[in-house]
């Protein structure tokens, strides 16, 4: 059973914060049957239902829908709700391709794109992405730092751009659309070591980490907010409601070995994740937002499309 600060009972209570999700654009995330496309409509339900936000994740070591391609056709067919990535990963592209698109899917989504994104970090993750994209692996907090700043500077330029980092080194780079947000979208950061916090604080826009203990959630924020930088805070966590308690640890171990490879007590250890009858997960998500989370994006810890549809309504209630 996950452990969290202690808080008032709150069955029946709405959580005090933003609610999103992340659509279900990973191969593991269907069965057999299941239609990939669906997770466009799936955006369009999330909608309906009152979620704030609809999100996709990136990798190209697993397959999966690309993420700013699903939130492209998502953002078409939605018309509130926030659109952005949980997280884009901008090692895997050309630095000056990705303000292009990410310019035009804000103007497409009419400045409803946020773009949370990380570095990549050390494991069966992390180096493989950068040996597959033909990027050092060294330097690559100042390569994504240096990528933003490029991005930003592009999105607010009216002429061609010169940009001279310690990564980085671009000149006469030729103006992309301009951004539907002036300025062009927020930047999340995700990560929470110190480091993290500290370029957080000093660098982006909002904070998108999952850290598995609210009360390390309400250090870490204290930490970015003595920068003195305003972020909004969001968490990334794994959720699904169930009848008991029990059932929700038996769905969270098979989603667990599914999605990420490893036991359940392992993945809790770095990632936040619940499961269980409705004012159980609710008063575990309102121990974050007590913490300071003002936006939680949602995985559904499913393995099929319908059973993702069911978890949607029974979130949204």
């Amino acid at each position: 059973m996950p452990a969290w600060p202690e808080a008032a009972t709150i069955s029946g209570m709405d959580v005090n914060a933003k609610v999103g999700v992340l659509l279900p654009t990973v191969q593991t995330q269907w069965e057999t049957g299941d239609d990939p496309r669906e997770a466009v409509d799936l955006a369009v339900e999330a909608e309906a239902l009152g979620y704030d936000s609809v999100w996709a994740n990136d990798s190209i070591l697993t397959p999966r829908i690309e993420a700013l391609t699903v939130l492209t056709a998502a953002a078409a067919r939605t018309e509130r709700v926030t659109v952005g990535t949980a997280t884009l990963i901008p090692v895997t592209r050309r630095p000056v391709n990705a303000a292009h698109t990410l310019a035009s899917l804000d103007v497409l989504s009419g400045g409803r794109l946020v773009v949370g994104v990380g570095a990549g970090f050390p494991g069966r993750f992390g180096r493989p992405l950068h040996r597959w994209s033909e990027v050092p692996w060294e330097r690559r907090f100042a390569r994504l730092d240096e990528t933003v700043a490029l991005w930003r500077r592009m999105w607010s330029a009216d002429g061609p751009v010169t940009f001279h980092g310690d990564v980085l080194r671009l000149d006469d780079v030729p103006p992309t659309v301009r951004p539907h947000t002036p300025g062009g979208p927020p930047i999340w950061l995700g990560g929470s070591t110190p480091a993290a916090l500290e370029r957080t604080g000093r660098l982006y826009d909002g904070w998108l980490p999952y850290p598995p203990r609210a009360d390390d959630y309400a250090a870490g924020l204290k930490t970015i907010r003595e920068s003195g930088r305003e972020v909004t805070p969001a968490l990334f966590v794994s959720v699904a409601v169930t009848d008991t308690v029990a059932a929700g640890e038996e769905r969270l171990r098979a989603y667990a070995r599914t999605n990420y490879g490893m036991d359940l007590d392992n993945l809790r250890q770095i990632q936040a994740v619940v499961a269980g009858p409705r004012s159980y997960v609710a008063e575990y998500l309102q121990s974050y937002a007590e913490a300071g989370a003002r936006h939680l994006i949602c995985r559904l810890a499913t393995t099929g499309l319908g059973e993702y549809r069911n978890q949607l309504k029974l979130l949204a209630q």
